[in-house]
């Protein structure tokens, strides 16, 4: 059980500030760093007017108002310009509907393709701007480190308001206002939030500010939540502080969004909107979303999320559930193609692996895969339309991805960027071969023991009698799931295989049948794995200690209490 840790006992202290709440709820706050009454009743009850932080509290915020404000008042042509994923692209709609709601017709909104132009902002898209007399562009989720871009539109006479989330380089971009809560002298109390959510906090302070002369009710950007919500999910930020408040009411607003392209995608997945979770969001909806700009154009998936047209919503959602299926079968072969060459060689501290033939928009999926199975750092390149090559890379939770790739010699990459766990970069044909040598050579400096965490934290053990809705019902006040809140893991030991299956059409998926105390079935599920998969023998008789979740299904719109795998020991 080494890639596993059991929870430690609540202590003393923590039980007394915890004391309303039953063991179960206690133990599973105080592993989520709750230990008493008022952070327990803030975790557990988000409230929009309490919890959602005051947007003039990021700095620039009251330098970007006043110059929207401007552009508005004076009818400027201004340019929302998105990145091309499931942050960029939410948080462009949330841009998108507050110009709509306040009948302001003077803006359009652009999304680069990401293979014929890159990441960021373009200097070929800004001359374009320029030509068509554009005087404003807001950028959503990019181009914090776009320093010589928007030092090229402001020579045009283009202020560039900078709305990002990702990590601020030494330099900063000379922009007209820099909106980031990552950079230095900003005291916004929650540094992590998505792309989609710095603009959501734009468009609040707009309507602080002038609401009321708009005509606009109360608690109105209320219903913009469902497109934050979805990029706090599906962007992998921490779901805490804010981010758990924009997450918890975004699904609420997601499970009654009228926005006919988000039914019409739900309904070419079987997923009820009613009943909507944060792992639709993560393995369902944000999955199809990016496949737009990984396989084609990812303005179509913009379109799909702001259309009010059926028929266009019908079309569109068609064409991003089969991009989606085109993407998953590309995945498997450039998965099969980089596993081969890894195992032929040495692992080392790093894996780094390449093809000029391998999308970029893909390669992220890719990394994420090689850091999963191999537990290794893992950087991947390939060729999109540019002369230099394109690479993703994500952290094994050893190291900050972005400060290993700051850390090589300066030459090596021709621009990086990302996350602390996640990221990308850019390199030339005759660098991408001393790659690997030059990260492996810095890792061990840079390398943070304290980054290291478990593979899953076991919060306590269970027994079958205890998978009822009464235990459900205590797990469900915890959602949404995500990083920084785990979904809880419980350890059922010694507990004897009733029955064994697979399923689905392929047959890919295995189905475990154990029984309570009083007979009754209990299945838990395993999603594209095989009783070959595991350590132990999974055979009917065989007693095994299982390490699983609690889920509810709507499958068929029939309710289901079930366990879903994490391993068998």
């Amino acid at each position: 059980m080494e890639a596993y840790k059991i929870a430690e006992i609540v202590p003393d202290h923590a039980e007394k500030g915890l004391g309303i709440y039953d063991a179960l709820t206690k133990k599973l706050l105080y592993n989520r760093g709750i230990d008493t009454r008022e952070k327990a009743d803030k975790f557990l009850n988000p409230n929009y007017e309490r919890d959602s932080y005051d947007p003039f509290l990021i700095l620039n915020m009251e330098k970007a108002v006043s110059r929207v404000l401007k552009a508005i008042d004076n009818k400027e042509k201004i340019v929302i310009y998105g990145d091309y994923d499931c942050d960029g692209i939410p948080g462009s709609v949330v841009l998108h509907d507050f110009f709509k709601k306040i009948s302001y017709k003077n803006f359009s909104n652009y999304i680069p393709h990401r293979h014929n132009e890159g990441y960021g902002l373009n200097t070929k898209a800004i001359d374009g701007f320029a030509k068509d007399g554009v005087s404003l562009i807001i950028t959503v989720d990019l181009a914090i480190t776009d320093v010589e871009e928007v030092k090229h539109a402001e020579s045009l006479g283009i202020n560039v308001i900078v709305t990002d989330h990702h990590l601020p380089q030494e330099i900063l971009p000379k922009a007209y206002a820099v909106i980031n809560s990552k950079q230095a002298g900003d005291k916004y109390p929650d540094k992590m939030l998505s792309g989609a959510g710095v603009a959501f906090k734009l468009v609040q302070a707009l309507i602080k500010k002038r609401g009321k002369e708009w005509g606009i009710k109360d608690g109105w950007e209320k219903w913009l939540l469902d497109m934050a919500g979805l990029a706090a999910i599906a962007d992998l930020v921490p779901l805490q502080n804010e981010n758990r408040l924009i997450a918890y009411y975004g699904l609420k607003v997601l499970r009654k969004s009228p926005r006919v392209g988000l039914q019409k995608l739900l309904r070419k997945m079987n997923v009820n909107q009613v009943t909507l979770t944060e792992g639709d969001v993560a393995f369902m909806i944000a999955p199809r979303i990016n496949a737009a700009s990984r396989m084609d154009v990812p303005h179509e998936a913009f379109r799909l999320l702001s259309t009010e047209d059926e028929s266009v919503a019908d079309e569109l959602s068609d064409h991003l559930h089969n991009l989606n299926d085109t993407r998953k079968g590309l995945v498997a072969g450039m998965v099969r193609e980089a596993k081969i060459r890894v195992e032929e060689r040495e692992i080392k501290d790093v894996i780094v692996i390449g093809n000029p033939k391998w999308r970029p928009g893909v390669l992220g999926l890719l990394a994420s895969r090689l850091v999963e199975d191999y537990g290794r750092p893992a950087f991947v390149w390939g060729r999109g339309e540019e002369i230099e090559l394109k690479g993703s890379c994500r952290s094994d939770g050893t190291v900050n991805i972005v400060e290993l790739m700051t850390s090589v010699r300066e030459g090596v990459f021709i621009n990086v960027g990302g996350h602390e766990f996640s990221g990308g970069f850019s390199i030339s044909h005759e660098n991408v071969h001393l790659l690997e040598d030059e990260l492996i050579s810095v890792y061990g400096r840079v390398k943070k023991e304290n980054y290291i965490v478990p593979k899953v934290l076991i919060d306590c053990a269970l027994t079958l009698d205890e998978v009822d809705n009464e235990t459900y019902g205590k797990i469900e006040k915890l959602a949404p799931f995500g990083i920084g809140n785990p979904k809880p893991a419980f350890l059922f030991e010694n507990i004897e295989i009733a029955g064994v299956k697979n399923f689905g059409k392929e047959k890919n998926h295995l189905e475990l049948i154990f029984k309570n105390s009083q007979g009754e079935k209990i299945s838990a599920i395993g999603f594209f794995t095989g009783a070959g998969d595991y350590k132990s023998e999974i055979e009917i008789g065989r007693k095994i200690n299982l390490v699983a979740t609690i889920e509810k299904s709507f499958f068929r719109n029939r309710a289901e209490l079930r366990l879903r795998i994490v391993d068998i020991l």
